[in-house]
């Protein structure tokens, strides 16, 4: 079966599509992808994406904005389509996050746990004629899960190796780890967010070299890390949580970025760049050497293979690979084992939608918390 997978993260720069063939191998699927392609939002539609997270639409607004969604999601998959000469028969679509909070806290009379994704799967469905899974997250929560990260499914899926432990670290807008110690089954993966990925960078980017990101880490690397805020940003509680922990702009976004700024107040911009660059290299390690590394005595951690838009950062990937050697760790990319780093979330998107098509539950219930396997998402047919 050929699975169109669709990503829009929370950087928001635009939509991934992976047209991926899977076929029934067992008990675990065997994935080939066939295609990769991505599509930037347009000016005004990323604006528009980046007011709503920071909860400054309408209602009327968040309702249009769901449906446009859905035709561009669609064009996407489309262009993907024609590019590669080929047909989807699912769709998998992870849609565009606009609020998520994964712990339950009061709200009129009950504690309530939640999350919004956006992009009609019905417009979808019916504009390429095949059925559509969306909406992943909320199953895993009904099942008194964080919703996220599902990423893991795939990571256990691809990366699991017999005797050795391997680390699988996505640098989105968020940065979030899987780790599969040696020999392990799926009970034993765990998986979190560890903070701020590529999110904190194109802000401090955008307010101070008016650019939308810091291309090749070039910024980063006229500076220097000022480790006293460093050490300060550190001891904020999400850092300092266990895990099972998600995070999205609610703890990263526009409120975060200010307060890190006045902690940088009269740095170099350079200097201040390269802080937030260190921030995710560090934050990384340290979840790591916390939280990963007690779960296997035999210290059978020997990798960490990156994806996400952070591996096209020179000065980031450097700065994570100096934080990581003393502890043993080499950092690859997913590049070099055949899956590229920009198209691994779609990548994801396809394979669970493939398991909810064939009525499997796709969750990983010790990387989100739940407490039962689900099936995620919901079929939009054409």
């Amino acid at each position: 079966m050929i699975v169109a997978g669709v990503m829009s993260g929370t950087s928001a720069d635009g939509i991934d599509v992976a047209l991926v063939q899977i076929h029934r191998h067992g008990i675990r699927p065997r994935l080939e992808l066939l295609a990769h392609q991505h599509t930037p939002y347009p000016r005004k539609i990323r604006e528009k994406i980046l007011a709503t997270m920071n909860a400054t639409a309408s209602v009327a607004e968040l309702s249009r904005l769901n449906f446009l969604l859905g035709e561009l999601y669609a064009d996407a998959v489309e262009g993907a389509q024609e590019r590669a000469k080929l047909q989807c028969e699912l769709v998998g679509c992870h849609g565009q996050t606009i609020y998520h909070q994964g712990t339950a806290t009061p709200f009129l009379g009950r504690n309530i746990a939640c999350t919004w994704q956006i992009g009609e799967g019905a417009v979808l469905a019916s504009r390429l004629g095949v059925p559509v899974v969306s909406d992943f997250r909320p199953a895993d929560m009904a099942a008194g899960g964080e919703g996220a990260p599902l990423v893991p499914f795939l990571d256990y899926i691809l990366f699991r190796v017999p005797g050795s432990g391997r680390i699988v670290q996505n640098i989105g807008g968020i940065a979030n780890l899987t780790a599969i110690p040696p020999d392990a089954r799926p009970d034993d993966v765990i998986a979190f967010d560890t903070g701020p990925g590529n999110m904190v960078i194109d802000a401090v980017a955008q307010k101070l070299f008016n650019r939308a990101f810091d291309p090749d880490g070039k910024f980063a690397a006229k500076g220097n890390p000022q480790f006293e805020i460093l050490r300060k940003v550190l001891h904020t509680p999400f850092f300092q949580q266990p895990p099972p922990k998600t995070a999205g702009r609610e703890e990263f976004g526009r409120e975060f970025v200010r307060v890190f700024l006045r902690l940088c107040v009269d740095r170099d911009k350079h200097d201040v760049i390269a802080t937030a660059t260190a921030l995710t290299a560090r934050s990384i390690a340290d979840a790591v050497h916390r939280f990963v590394l007690p779960l296997d005595q035999r210290s059978g951690f020997r990798e960490l293979i990156a994806s996400g838009g952070g591996t096209k950062n020179a000065t980031l990937m450097r700065m994570l690979s100096d934080e990581l050697t003393p502890l043993g760790i080499r950092v690859r990319t997913t590049d070099e084992l055949g899956l590229p780093s920009e198209a691994k979330e779609a990548v994801a998107f396809a394979l669970l939608a493939y398991q909810t098509w064939r009525r499997k539950p796709s969750n990983v219930p010790s990387a989100t918390g739940a407490k039962r396997s689900a099936i995620l998402g919901k079929i939009s047919y054409a």
